[in-house]
C-alpha cells in the first residue's frame, strides 16, 4: 500500500498475512481460523488486493470458489461479494471494477460496482490457444486504457484484451514453451509500466523476464540461473 505496507495470500495456511515496513513478523488480518467455508475462514486463498476507498481487503478464496471482502483493520469475517467463481487472481481499475480469473473457465470476468454477473473481457470461449482463448490464466493487470493483460500460463504467453476486443494479442512468449528469449514457460504474475513494457515471471524458467511494447522477444532482468 502507500505506507509500503505488504499482503499477503498465506494460501496453504488459509490466511492473509499483512507485513508492514520493517516489521520482523507479520500480522493476520484475514483467515486464520483454519480451512473451510465459513465467514471467519478462507480455503486456499490466492491472491489479495486493497480497495482504498472501502478500506479493506478483496480476497479469490480460490477453493471456496468465491470472492470475499474483509475490513483492512480489526477484521473477524468477511463477505462474500462473488459466488461459483475458481477464482486464482484479480485486480481493480481506478474506477472501481473489479477483474477476476476464473480459472476453469478461462476467463476474465469486470464487475463494475453493484454488478454480480460481471461481464467477459478476456477468453470465454473455452479452453484452447487461439486468439480469442485462454488455457489455465493465472495473473491479471489492467492499464489506465482498460486494457486486460493475462499471463495466459499453459499457453505460455501474456495475451493484452484491449477494452471491447473480441480477441487479444500476444505481447510476450506465443512461441511454445521453453527458455529461448523469445519464449516463456507457465508464465504467472505480470505487470505493466506506462510505457507498455511487460514484466513477467516466468515460472518454468525461475526468471522475471522484461518485454518492450511491440518487441518478438525479452530480456532476463532477474533469474535465468536455474533454481
Amino acid at each position: 500500500d502507500d505506507d509500503q505496507t505488504i499482503y499477503v495470500a498465506d494460501q496453504s495456511n488459509h490466511r492473509i498475512v499483512e507485513w508492514k515496513r520493517g516489521a520482523t513478523s507479520g500480522q493476520v488480518v484475514a483467515g486464520g481460523n483454519g480451512q473451510g467455508s465459513g465467514d471467519h475462514q478462507l480455503y486456499n486463498p490466492r491472491d489479495v488486493i486493497i480497495d482504498k476507498e472501502r478500506d479493506s481487503l478483496i480476497i479469490c478464496d480460490c477453493l471456496n470458489r468465491r470472492v470475499v471482502r474483509w475490513p483492512r483493520r480489526n477484521g473477524t469475517s468477511g463477505e462474500t461479494i462473488i459466488t461459483n467463481i475458481d477464482c486464482v487472481g484479480l485486480t481493480m481499475d481506478e474506477n472501481g471494477s473489479l477483474y477476476v480469473i476464473d480459472y476453469e473457465k478461462n476467463e476474465v470476468r469486470r464487475y463494475r460496482r453493484g454488478e454480480y454477473q460481471g461481464t467477459v473481457v478476456a477468453g470465454g470461449n473455452g479452453r484452447g490457444n487461439r486468439r480469442d482463448q485462454l488455457s489455465y490464466p493465472q495473473y491479471v493487470f489492467v492499464d489506465r486504457d482498460h486494457s486486460v493483460y493475462v499471463s495466459d500460463r499453459d499457453n505460455h504467453r501474456v495475451m493484452k484484451w484491449m477494452e471491447g476486443a473480441k480477441q487479444g494479442i500476444v505481447v510476450a512468449g506465443g512461441q511454445g514453451e521453453g527458455n529461448d528469449l523469445a519464449q516463456l514457460s507457465y508464465p504467472q504474475g505480470v505487470v505493466v509500466d506506462q510505457l507498455g513494457t511487460v514484466y513477467v515471471a516466468d515460472g518454468g524458467n525461475d526468471r522475471i523476464m522484461r518485454w518492450p511494447k511491440g518487441a518478438t522477444q525479452g530480456s532476463v532482468i532477474v533469474g535465468g540461473n536455474g533454481k
